[in-house]
């Protein structure tokens, strides 16, 4: 585990409550497990990795996200989330990729739509020329994928685009 997964896992722990963990798992219906640390404290816990680890670049950020979802603790997941919230600007057409691969394991609107709402959109959206094009592309394949997550997020995206008269 890299040192900043180790923080940022250890704080969520820290900030976890047994009782919130279960209510959690029980509003939610998930198999995932859960720390029962809030939402602030996950925000509040990504706010403060930033400072102790300054300047991560693109690679580190998505090897962090990966790292950090890798264990099916909500909380870890919903962690990375909001890691790719905070850098979606250093995020590139060809992270669509592992963004898919967190979409299908997601199985809950509390991971799946800010993915889609905050990460995917706007990266989408900043794109032009071939990344674009190639974006487009994957988003039209996740409209026909027989995963709900996928296809709920391309219904996201392409809801925005029509919003900003955009249609891909």
């Amino acid at each position: 585990m890299s040192a900043a997964c180790d923080f940022v896992d250890t704080t969520l722990r820290n900030e976890g409550d047994e009782q919130r963990a279960q209510a959690e798992k029980t509003r939610l219906g998930s198999d995932l497990d859960f720390y029962g640390a809030t939402v602030g404290a996950i925000r509040g816990t990504i706010r403060d990795a930033a400072r102790r680890y300054p300047g991560l670049t693109h690679d580190e950020v998505t090897a962090l996200s990966t790292e950090l979802w890798d264990v099916p603790v909500f909380e870890r997941r919903f962690a990375a989330v909001v890691l790719l919230q905070s850098n979606v600007a250093l995020l590139t057409n060809t992270d669509l990729t592992r963004i898919e691969g967190f979409l299908r394991d997601a199985r809950l609107a509390a991971l799946a739509d800010p993915l889609a709402r905050d990460v995917t959109r706007p990266l989408i959206g900043r794109l032009s020329g071939l990344p674009r094009t190639r974006a487009d592309a994957a988003i039209e394949r996740w409209a026909r994928d027989q995963d709900p997550w996928l296809r709920r997020t391309a219904a996201l995206v392409r809801e925005a685009g029509r919003c900003l008269e955009w249609d891909p």
